[in-house]
């Protein structure tokens, strides 16, 4: 008896060792929060009908700004990380048995996956349901509970509010009961809006009712700072070392949202994605291993060997956690270079956008509703 509760005792152990090791060798999900991290929500529900591509073209290109709000943010000591989920409605390719909607993205940190979902949206005549769309990002979405959290859908659209077999008004309130804040963005003149009931859901939900011209050129002033920027972005990502089943998905996604924010250059898209690449909101555990094992902790002796890269299977284990901490250190490097170079231009532009006054795009208004309602869950902005 005494030999068979020993091995049963060893047994144990055992299972217990190889499921701590199995664990320290897995990252955790791009949605998990860390104690010195605050949790910022935000849904954006986008009116994908045949009139709306202006809204999409302002989403793309737009992005990075306003997950840029948080950068510099905290809610005490604790560091403000943006999950975004994406939804899109009244395109006539999806299926009127769902209310022409579709969730686009879950919550989600791959800030490079909710860019490649922005780019593959197209549009197509349909009818439009804010409050089906609404009550839809509700049900599904996987809110947080805390009273802290800031929790917000962003809806755009520019037929009326009030289409649809579900009564929007519902949906809004029953989105303040979950803690949900609803801003609507009427993509018209503010009378249009109000009368066709944009108005009455953020009120209704302690929201902004917010217009846009979706047509309108986002203005983007150019400065000194902006092609080392650009340049800078590009070299960062010779500091990500690839594993697992993701890394070469994760590295070449990367690569393309490189490329598709480029493609806005002239509305700032490859300078605020630069930044955002150079904050603690950008994170790919899933695929990197300097972020796996400097953000999640996973231990690197833990890792097998067919989820390694090449260069660190050429490496003896002793030299692979040194390449490991090399690459790290060239990556803080260089996103110390990206900060210190956005400084200098916020400081630039802040004088330019004097000069320029209002802008009534899709980032200029999301970024007062976010900074304005943030507050109230005491983050605080620098």
């Amino acid at each position: 008896m005494k030999a068979l509760t020993q091995l049963l005792r060893h047994t144990t152990l055992g299972l217990i060792a190889s499921a701590a090791l199995l664990h320290a060798a897995e990252p955790a999900s791009d949605k998990s929060i860390r104690d010195n991290e605050a949790l910022v929500q935000i849904a954006i529900l986008l009116d994908t009908s045949n009139s709306m591509d202006g809204l999409i073209e302002q989403a793309k290109s737009q992005l990075w700004k306003i997950v840029n709000e948080f950068s510099d943010a905290k809610q005490g000591d604790k560091t403000p990380v943006v999950q975004v989920a994406l939804y899109e409605y009244g395109n006539n390719r999806l299926s009127i048995g769902t209310n022409y909607i579709r969730q686009v993205l879950p919550f989600t940190r791959d800030l490079d996956q909710v860019s490649e979902q922005l780019f593959k949206l197209t549009t197509s005549g349909g009818d439009e349901y804010c409050g089906a769309v609404i009550r839809e990002a509700l049900d599904k979405l996987s809110w947080d509970n805390s009273g802290r959290t800031y929790k917000a859908i962003f809806i755009a659209g520019n037929e009326p509010f009030t289409q649809g077999p579900i009564n929007p008004n519902d949906s809004c309130k029953g989105a303040i009961q979950k803690g949900v804040v609803v801003n609507t963005i009427h993509c018209g003149n503010r009378s249009e809006g109000e009368n066709g009931g944009w108005r009455t859901g953020a009120v209704l939900a302690e929201g902004r009712f917010l217009t846009i011209d979706q047509d309108k050129a986002v203005v983007h002033i150019e400065a000194p700072q902006d092609k080392e920027i650009t340049r800078l972005s590009i070299e960062l990502n010779n500091t990500y070392i690839t594993y697992g089943k993701d890394g070469a998905r994760g590295a070449s996604n990367q690569a393309a949202q490189d490329k598709n924010a480029s493609l806005f250059e002239k509305a700032g898209a490859a300078v605020q994605r630069a930044v955002t690449k150079a904050s603690t909101l950008y994170k790919n555990s899933t695929w990197d291993l300097v972020d796996a094992v400097k953000k999640d902790g996973v231990k690197l002796e833990a890792v097998r060997e067919e989820e390694l890269p090449k260069e660190l299977k050429d490496l003896k284990p002793d030299a692979r956690q040194a390449f490991v901490d090399q690459k790290a250190a060239e990556r803080t490097k260089i996103q110390s270079d990206i900060k210190k170079l956005s400084e200098d231009r916020q400081k630039y532009v802040a004088e330019k956008t004097k000069e320029k006054g209002s802008n009534d795009t899709l980032d200029q208004v999301i970024v007062q509703a976010v900074r304005e309602q943030a507050a109230k869950k005491a983050i605080e902005f620098k």
